[in-house]
């Protein structure tokens, strides 16, 4: 193809170009107009053309280079006023559109709950890890070694790249108050909600994932009257109820030990079916820490002495908002989430 036809094939390609976006106007203007361009290709070959047809040829070629720029700033005008003008057709006074709410999970509800009510009374929250060793999660704790919770129907055993069976995903939260007090000096005021895993069937009732929110009070001078009144405290503001009894219970790691009942009442029917009756609801667990467990983190059981308490999050859960199935709490149902959104 001769310079002639080129110019030729040119022109028309110029008359037939549109551009409907910047975007496309900017590659118009690349492939014709860029450093190496159509355009640059030809300016080239026109330095080889005969002097006879340099002028008309020129002329012609120079015409078209003009043609194409006016076309990319026509196109570039045109495309930007209809992008200000579809912009100013906004209402810009409009009230924005709302974005749906999600729900706060049940236990995240309950948690969050009491851990405000405790930090009222001066405690902190205070975490630590899920797959724990012997020691935090029993030794420390005045487990014996032949204690039942060691064994492999009652824990989740994890395999040690060396090949022991020395690490198993907590059973309580109480390996935390372990760590807590090994890393801490008196006074310790603390709370430790997380989630603990026991090796059980899963049912209505029961699963092997739930969670436990539990508490520590190491002072000097402390007494079962402390605990007693933190907790009449704690059920007054969670339950609304003041009324507690302490019935005698066993825990390794506290002595003595006891179960915690709140007065619910015999009011209506659900009150007889969550209380089997009796009007007594049991809420958690507590104690005085054993010297033992005290003394094993490095602090002395002569100066000091405490308390630990411990309860359920899923039992208070199914309570507060007659949950029938422990299961629908893990299983992460929108419809079953959504009842919540009224709780945030």
């Amino acid at each position: 193809m001769n310079f002639s036809e080129k110019l030729q094939t040119l022109t028309l390609e110029l008359d037939s170009a549109t551009a409907s976006t910047l975007d496309e106007a900017e590659q118009f203007r690349i492939k014709y107009l860029g450093s190496k361009g159509v355009f640059k290709d030809l300016f080239e070959e026109f330095k080889t053309v005969s002097a006879d047809e340099k002028r008309s040829f020129g002329k012609q070629l120079n015409q078209l280079k003009a043609s194409a720029e006016a076309s990319v700033e026509n196109w570039k005008a045109s495309l930007n006023s209809s992008d200000l003008n579809a912009v100013s057709a906004l209402d810009l006074t409009r009230p924005g559109a709302l974005f749906e709410l999600g729900a706060e999970h049940p236990i995240s509800i309950i948690k969050r709950e009491i851990i405000d009510i405790f930090h009222g009374i001066g405690f902190s929250v205070a975490e630590g890890p899920e797959i724990e060793d012997d020691w935090h999660n029993f030794s420390a704790l005045n487990f014996p070694p032949e204690h039942p919770a060691r064994d492999m129907q009652d824990t989740f055993f994890v395999k040690n790249p060396n090949g022991s069976d020395d690490y198993v995903l907590r059973t309580h939260t109480s390996s935390v108050q372990v760590r807590v007090m090994s890393e801490q000096k008196p006074p310790i005021r603390v709370i430790a909600p997380g989630r603990v895993f026991r090796n059980e069937a899963v049912s209505a009732r029961s699963h092997c994932i739930f969670h436990q929110i539990e508490g520590l009070y190491i002072d000097e001078g402390v007494t079962f009257a402390d605990m007693k009144q933190t907790l009449e405290y704690f059920a007054k503001e969670f339950f609304g109820k003041s009324k507690i009894r302490l019935r005698p219970s066993y825990f390794p790691f506290t002595e003595p030990s006891a179960e915690v009942d709140v007065y619910w009442g015999l009011e209506n029917e659900l009150d007889y079916r969550i209380t089997k009756g009796t009007g007594w609801l049991e809420v958690m667990g507590c104690g005085m820490v054993d010297p033992a467990v005290i003394e094993s983190s490095n602090i002395d059981p002569e100066k000091y002495s405490g308390f630990a308490f411990g309860m359920g999050l899923e039992r208070s859960a199914m309570q507060r908002f007659q949950i029938p199935d422990i299961r629908m709490i893990f299983e992460n149902d929108v419809r079953f989430l959504k009842q919540f959104q009224s709780a945030l």
